[in-house]
Parts: structure tokens; C-alpha cells; sequence
């Protein structure tokens, strides 16, 4: 399938313009680059229930703390747009900084969702959300999609951004897709490309923790007994651990009623920063 890439704004709109005119549906994948199969399959997804897929491509300075990895974050524009292209997708949107924050990055006008951004990762990775939410919302301004979608893997982000869409009225339908693995479980990222040969298979105990987590809950073991088992068991692999925890879906802590539940691990092993999460009903 023939991909346009866009890197101007009002030949973006232009296009689009021309399809919703045409009376047909837009779907919209936003991403970061270095795109792997779990990005693709959220095309695909899109595609389901959109007659055009638009994915963006666009490292977000905002949502990079100070001593984290924007600068050496992957970057590999041309193997995103074939992949892209074989997986369906029709326009590629590849704003510059100064298009996406024409007042820089200190003068934007930023986005803050209370609430579901200041546990987990909000906690550990302070103002990350804001930025999230504030790029999503210029992507959303920019693109104008009837549905988006967005991968299970970031759970909090998902969680984020449906607070977002719901409280500020976007016309948008949400499509969760679900988070792609390895054959060992570990979870597919860009950021596993960081991992040594050696830490790469360690990495996926991250998955197996979150299948004990599940487990344990399942036997009708305490909930901080599992969580604290789960760090125990990820730091003696040789994490450092910023959290395992078990939540509602909501992320608040659960009560003992059974209902559905979430385990979430965000884990350091040696310079990579790894999260995942396990969906289950208690």
C-alpha cells in the first residue's frame, strides 16, 4: 500500500480533510517511532474500524524527564514507513519539534490529568504524564481521528488518555489492542533493544512475576504479601525495582471483593527500564 509522509500541517489536514469529506472514518496510531510488530498489529487494529489509518511518528520531548533517554532514544524513520506501509497504514504524520510546540517545549501549553497520573509510573516518573497527555491532545487536535489505538503494554498511559478523551469530550472512540510478546513472554518494546545478550533472556521474569502475582492472588494470598514476593523475586534476578503492584482497574488500590485486577511491574535491569502489566479477575 502506498504511504504519503506528511511533515506539514496543513498538508496533513489537507488529506485528511479530503477523506472526511468523502464521508470516510480516520484511524489514528500514535507512536514514538522504532516500531516493532505490537505497533503494526495497533494498525491493523485501526484499521478494522477506520477506512484510513494515520500514524504518527514523533519523540516527545515533554514526557523525557532530565536524566532520562530522549537523546539516545531509537530513531529509524525509514524502516517505520515500510513497515507501516505493509501493515496498511495510508499518511504519515512526522511533525518536527517547533511544529508540534511552535513556543518550545517551556512555552507550550500543557495538559495535567489528576488523579490516575500521580501513582506507579506518575510517582516515579514525575511530569511523564503530563506530557503524554499533552502531545496526545495536539495529535488528536492535528489528526482529527473517529478512533485511536493504543496498546495494552502502557496500561497507565491507556488509563491516562481515557480520563482525557471522556473529560474534554473528544469524538474519538479509544480501541485498547493488545500488548504483543516474545516467545519467552517478555513484552515487545523499543526499549528492549537497550538489553545486552546477556540481560535479554533474564528480562523475561518480568512476565513470569506477573503470572506469579496472578497466582498468588488466585490462591487467596494477601495482596502486599504477593507484591512484596513479586519485588523480592525480580530483585534477586537482578532488577531494581520501581514497583510491583496490584490494582483495580482504575488503579486504586482493590478491595477483597473479587473483580477484575491489573499487576503492573516497572523494573530496571542494568540501564533498561522495563513496565508490563497482567490483566486478570480476582
Amino acid at each position: 500500500m502506498a504511504l504519503w509522509i506528511s511533515t506539514d500541517l496543513s498538508d496533513l489536514r489537507a488529506r485528511i480533510g479530503a477523506w472526511k469529506r468523502e464521508g470516510l472514518r480516520v484511524g489514528f496510531v500514535p507512536t514514538m517511532g522504532n516500531l516493532h510488530a505490537g505497533h503494526f498489529s495497533l494498525v491493523k487494529l485501526a484499521r478494522k474500524h477506520a477506512d484510513k489509518v494515520v500514524a504518527s511518528v514523533f519523540v516527545n520531548p515533554t514526557q523525557f524527564g532530565p536524566n532520562e533517554d530522549f537523546a539516545r532514544y531509537p530513531r529509524t524513520p525509514e524502516a517505520d514507513a515500510a513497515g507501516l506501509a505493509d501493515a496498511g497504514c495510508e499518511l504519515l504524520w512526522m511533525p518536527s519539534v517547533d511544529a508540534m510546540y511552535p513556543y518550545g517545549s517551556d512555552g507550550a501549553v500543557r495538559m495535567r490529568v489528576p488523579g490516575v497520573t500521580e501513582v506507579l509510573e506518575g510517582a516515579h516518573r514525575p511530569g511523564h504524564f503530563d506530557g503524554v497527555a499533552t502531545v496526545v491532545a495536539r495529535l488528536f487536535h492535528q489528526v482529527q481521528p473517529d478512533v485511536a489505538a493504543f496498546g495494552r503494554k502502557d496500561y497507565q498511559q491507556l488509563a491516562v488518555i481515557r480520563y482525557m478523551v471522556r473529560d474534554l469530550a473528544f469524538p474519538i472512540e479509544l480501541l485498547p489492542g493488545d500488548t504483543l510478546r516474545e516467545g519467552d513472554g517478555l513484552a515487545m518494546s523499543s526499549r528492549n533493544q537497550y538489553l545486552s545478550a546477556e540481560e535479554r533472556p533474564r528480562a523475561a521474569l518480568i512476565h513470569r512475576t506477573l503470572q506469579a502475582m496472578r497466582e498468588g492472588i488466585a490462591a487467596g494470598r494477601q495482596r502486599a504479601d504477593v507484591e512484596a514476593q513479586a519485588a523480592a523475586a525480580l530483585a534477586t534476578g537482578g532488577f531494581e525495582v520501581d514497583y510491583a503492584a496490584i490494582r483495580a482497574p482504575d488503579l486504586t488500590e482493590p478491595d477483597d471483593a473479587p473483580g477484575p485486577r491489573v499487576a503492573l511491574i516497572a523494573a530496571r535491569l542494568g540501564r533498561t527500564r522495563l513496565i508490563d502489566n497482567l490483566e486478570f479477575t480476582a
